[in-house]
């Protein structure tokens, strides 16, 4: 196999060769909740969340979308040179509403000038047809990604962290989203409690089966003001947190078990300093890691999908 650039399929290369030129996202926050919050599947959320750990400070609910994005797009334009912009609907669950409430907020964002597309943001157990088929309308004439929450692909973590649906949900999902026009892409945490290795591995394998287009994937942190963080004080013993080195040397290996053509859309995230309690990677940029997962792929001479076929053949014999 001849390599040349990065031994993966990255996110901003895919997005130069769709649209030929920058695209920024536009976080927005619209105010929803989630299920597992308002009581209609649980309480509490999900154990590991903070929301305010990825919401810029433009992103008040009590803003129009309109005004969010606007406001976004021109902290960035200051940035970059003229570009595009996708109004990314990140905060919480973003189908959880009526549909003509949905339908209103997806047309007002697509109607901001700049804005060639939409990013959603939801978990598997609240997409309905409904809304389903009117993003296959919008895909007809705008980029339209649906990112849903998988976390885990084992259902004994997500009973753990509070997710209040199964694996079988998110297979279900995406089933349902399947060749309908539109990006499909997933959301994984890496290192959630209980989980071994090996278990963390079979992920590549697992997700690969589904009908993604894109991968985002981060180390678990813990931060303030989740339910996490006081399990983690009380019983620090039941983590096994990422150090940069290890998770450096897992993200290696996970790629070369993963499907080839998805699209890697993050290795890792970081959390805000004085939100973040755990891991110290002692002020290590997302940047830099990405660069050091560069090298060490180079190292070991290893590539996004190198060892995809021979576990499957394996599972399939």
């Amino acid at each position: 196999m001849k390599i040349t650039g990065k031994r993966y399929l990255d996110y901003s290369s895919y997005i130069k060769s769709t649209f030929g030129e920058r695209v920024q996202k536009i976080s927005l926050n619209i105010g929803f909740s989630c299920p597992n919050r308002d009581g209609s599947k649980g309480y509490g959320g999900c154990t590991y969340c903070n929301n305010e750990t990825f919401n810029p400070d433009y992103c008040e609910p009590s803003k129009s979308i309109s005004l969010q994005l606007t406001e976004g797009i021109s902290r960035f334009s200051k940035k970059y040179k003229a570009q595009k912009y996708l109004a990314y609907f990140q905060a919480y669950t973003n189908t959880y509403s009526d549909f003509e409430s949905l339908k209103a907020m997806y047309d007002e964002a697509l109607n901001v000038p700049g804005v060639v597309g939409l990013v959603i943001g939801t978990r598997p157990d609240c997409i309905s047809d409904e809304v389903i088929d009117y993003l296959a309308l919008l895909s007809k004439t705008a980029h339209i990604s649906l990112e849903f929450g998988v976390e885990s692909t084992l259902n004994k973590t997500l009973k753990r962290v509070n997710r209040c649906h199964t694996f079988e949900d998110t297979i279900a999902a995406y089933e349902k989203c399947k060749n309908k026009g539109f990006h499909l892409g997933a959301h994984v945490i890496m290192g959630l409690p209980g989980e071994s290795k090996a278990e963390l591995l079979n992920h590549a394998a697992t997700l690969s089966k589904l009908p993604i287009n894109s991968l985002k994937m981060h180390h678990l942190q813990i931060v303030k003001q989740s339910i996490m963080a006081y399990q983690y004080k009380q019983n620090p013993e039941d983590f096994n947190l990422f150090s940069s080195e290890n998770y450096i040397e897992f993200i290696a290996e996970f790629i070369g078990l993963l499907r080839p053509d998805i699209i890697i859309e993050r290795f890792v995230s970081e959390a805000p300093k004085d939100l973040l309690i755990a891991p110290n990677w002692h002020g290590l940029k997302n940047f830099e890691v990405v660069d050091k997962i560069d090298k060490k792929l180079t190292a070991l001479n290893t590539w996004q999908g190198k060892y995809y076929n021979a576990i499957n053949t394996k599972t399939k014999a």
